[in-house]
């Protein structure tokens, strides 16, 4: 069944139809993929959001995430440095703007940043937005309080990405040393000091489809303006180290929930897009309207150039934030 003119006109799946979703035939992906994209043309026509991140503060983090390698819990050989200095964060901005990135986020590892922490952030932000004042800037530092996100709110951070990751069911299997509703206070502060929540989900960590799908309906209860769906791209040394669940067709169809119960929403396909969907990677842009450019956190991006290719071949164009550079540049991030 197709569900676009259903969904525009204010529809909601329900929890059995998102699973059907979920599980469609392999032989009716691209009638799901056409579903989906009639949605994302919808509200964001043929526009491709561009983010980028820094990796900040790498490493060294006390938390047990089994699917990260910055975790002093797992043996990745990850690089390990403190907060970098203020210089470093405006350098990484302009290289966003230098390739027509709309939004650049600064990520730190750890579980919660310290208030000097947060003040070396906010300094930088206040430097970046006075030279470059559309770009907009996500933070993404951790579990993090009532004055620290005051702090960042009055800097000019546009966004807070913190994810769920999960499903509340599933979470304990994900890691113990936080729980799910940590992750949902922090989102819940940022909200409430008027900076755009940014939440999504890592796939292929063993969840099941109702995992999946409640994740979906977790993200619109939360009302989340921002959600990257990543797919998980198995770090030797953590502990989903041998997890190896999903496949393009797979992929496809977990986006297609996500746009199909957040119509409104920034969908971005993120980390673990380039080994998951593989040769099928042009097709997530039909649903989603935002990706990565450049590396992630510890892991690699394809080349940017790449990327872009891949944005024109398809017909689409990058938002770009009304950047006063030449759209020709495309540095190297």
């Amino acid at each position: 069944m197709q569900y676009a003119e259903k969904v525009m006109n204010g529809y909601t799946l329900t929890k059995e139809e998102a699973l059907n979703v979920l599980q469609t035939p392999d032989s009716k992906i691209l009638a799901l993929i056409d579903d989906a994209y009639q949605i994302r043309h919808h509200y964001y026509g043929n526009a491709v959001k561009l983010n980028m991140i820094l990796n900040a503060k790498s490493g060294l983090c006390a938390e047990d995430c089994g699917y990260c390698g910055q975790s002093v819990k797992a043996d990745t050989g990850c690089s390990q440095y403190a907060l970098v200095d203020e210089e470093k964060l405006i350098e990484g901005a302009e290289a966003a703007v230098n390739n027509q990135v709309g939004t650049y986020c600064i990520v730190m590892s750890g579980r919660k940043p310290t208030n000097r922490e947060v003040d070396r952030v906010t300094d930088a932000v206040k430097s970046i937005k006075s030279l470059h004042p559309s770009l907009k800037i996500c933070a993404c530092l951790g579990l993090s309080t009532e004055d620290q996100a005051q702090k960042l709110k009055d800097a000019g951070v546009d966004r807070y990405n913190h994810n769920i990751n999960t499903s509340e069911r599933y979470h304990d299997e994900v890691v113990s040393t936080h729980s799910y509703q940590d992750r949902v206070k922090t989102i819940e502060i940022m909200k409430a000091h008027h900076i755009s929540p940014c939440s999504g989900v890592i796939c292929g960590m063993g969840e099941t489809d109702e995992d999946i799908v409640n994740m979906a309906f977790a993200l619109k209860e939360i009302d989340a303006d921002s959600i990257p769906v990543n797919f998980l791209h198995a770090i030797k040394g953590t502990k989903f180290q041998d997890k190896d669940e999903l496949t393009p067709n797979r992929c496809l169809k977990i986006l297609a929930l996500f746009r199909l119960i957040n119509p409104t929403k920034e969908i971005r396909v993120s980390g673990g897009r380039e080994v998951n969907l593989r040769s099928l990677q042009p097709l997530s842009l039909y649903i989603a309207n935002s990706i990565f450019v450049g590396d992630y956190l510890v892991t690699n991006g394809q080349p940017n150039e790449e990327d872009y290719q891949m944005i024109q071949d398809l017909g689409f164009e990058i938002e770009t934030n009304a950047f006063h550079t030449d759209p020709s540049i495309v540095k190297t991030l």
